[in-house]
């Protein structure tokens, strides 16, 4: 198909397609001419994974090019591939030294070890977790980590429904378009869900007799 063609199907303008051509997000089209490149269906696929990662997983043109690497990386472990998309969709918080950092820090790693997590401890999202916890520390909330467990507990069930989810698709760029779709918008439907579900228990434990 013509670069106009490719346009309409995936949804993207000519000008970003070429731009991401440049980027090296897109592999460019087969000439057949001096002026004309002819793309196939990889190409869709590839701008479909492109648009998951920038529209919903708000990555930038950097972290997509590393993601694409790893895409593109037949010897990397599907394990390693998803860690990659993953992991570029956690938040960096920024806190100053001193700043209750190294306690959270050490928690967190002890969670990871009581639970037998095959995760790091110098991960981003440990480490957004133990900006979280040393947040609620500086507020007066530390004793919010005794429910840790729970969420940990909820967490470790949500962990395996999004990877049996992503265990139904066969090919690299859908598995990591599914973990990005997954894990943006299942933050959204967990957080929402976890706050109906918040609303129930309150009025039972709170709310008027019936």
């Amino acid at each position: 198909m013509r670069i106009g063609e490719l346009s309409r199907r995936a949804g993207v303008s000519v000008p970003t397609i070429k731009f991401y051509v440049r980027e090296g997000l897109l592999p460019a089209g087969e000439l057949t001419s001096p002026n004309q490149a002819s793309y196939g269906e990889t190409h869709v696929q590839r701008l479909r994974l492109i648009r998951a990662l920038l529209d919903v997983g708000g990555l930038s043109v950097a972290a997509i090019r590393e993601v694409i690497v790893a895409v593109d990386d037949v010897e990397k472990p599907v394990h390693k591939l998803l860690g990659t998309a993953a992991s570029r969709m956690v938040p960096r918080y920024g806190r100053e030294p001193g700043t209750g950092m190294d306690e959270a820090r050490k928690s967190v790693a002890d969670l990871i070890e009581a639970r037998g997590w095959r995760a790091h401890a110098d991960s981003p999202a440990a480490e957004s977790l133990a900006t979280a916890l040393a947040a609620l520390e500086e507020v007066g909330h530390g004793a919010f980590a005794e429910v840790l467990g729970a969420y940990a507990d909820a967490a470790e069930g949500v962990a395996r429904a999004d990877v049996d989810y992503v265990a139904h698709h066969v090919a690299r760029e859908e598995l990591v378009e599914s973990v990005v779709v997954g894990t943006v918008i299942g933050d959204a439907i967990f957080s929402a869900l976890r706050r109906l579900a918040q609303m129930d228990v309150s009025n039972r434990a709170f709310g008027p007799a019936t």
